[in-house]
């Protein structure tokens, strides 16, 4: 990672386009998600809202881009949508013991970590480090194997074809995401060995996945 300040990386500042009430009414799914694997265990209608959230997630950042609709805020909510719809489908599945409780600690963990290097990369005008493809692959598999894992709670042949291919993508997921944030740490570590400290308010703002 080099140390020049990239150019923006939205084309406006508003909030109510299109792109952006995609990412919101995704998020809005996130509660629903949660009550349909805890309440009432309709796992087929949760997984379609899995399916639903996924379609919407790559729509809004395929209008924001044809568009020339990327914002600040819609670089924000996208991954804050991931993160969300992983850990409810996490807590969904830990509390039904579907999952252990070590895999959903490791995860957060990951995530708690990249929270701790946003100060750092503050004073060096920075708020969050630049999306890379690990972080993309390693999402990509994650927001994979929980459904399966989900549709794989049974006994069915069905079940268990399921249940192998969501644990697969859960390991290989939960690799690259730690994966990712040791990359992110060690982008982290050349900022701060290669740009100043700054005494003003963070201008570049791209969310590490």
């Amino acid at each position: 990672m080099t140390a020049a300040s990239p150019g923006p990386s939205y084309d406006t500042d508003r909030v109510w386009t299109l792109p952006n009430v995609l990412s919101m009414l995704r998020l809005a799914g996130v509660p629903l998600l949660l009550w349909l694997v805890l309440g009432p265990h309709a796992d087929v209608i949760a997984v379609l809202v899995l399916i639903v959230a996924g379609f919407t997630d790559w729509l809004d950042g395929f209008l924001a881009r044809r568009w020339n609709q990327r914002s600040r805020l819609g670089q924000m909510l996208d991954p804050v949508a991931d993160r969300f719809y992983i850990l409810a489908t996490l807590i969904g599945l830990a509390v039904r013991e579907i999952i252990p409780w070590w895999l959903v600690i490791i995860l957060v963990a990951r995530d708690v970590v990249i929270a701790l290097l946003v100060p750092i990369l503050e004073t060096r005008g920075y708020s969050s480090l630049p999306v890379h493809f690990l972080g993309k692959a390693a999402t990509f598999n994650l927001l994979y194997a929980f459904p399966l894992v989900l549709l794989g709670a049974g006994d069915s042949t069905f079940a268990m074809a399921a249940r192998v291919l969501g644990w697969a993508f859960a390991i290989w997921g939960t690799g690259l995401y730690w994966w990712a944030g040791c990359l992110y740490i060690r982008q982290t570590y050349t900022l701060v060995r290669t740009l100043p400290r700054v005494e003003r308010h963070p201008q570049h703002r791209l969310e590490a996945r």
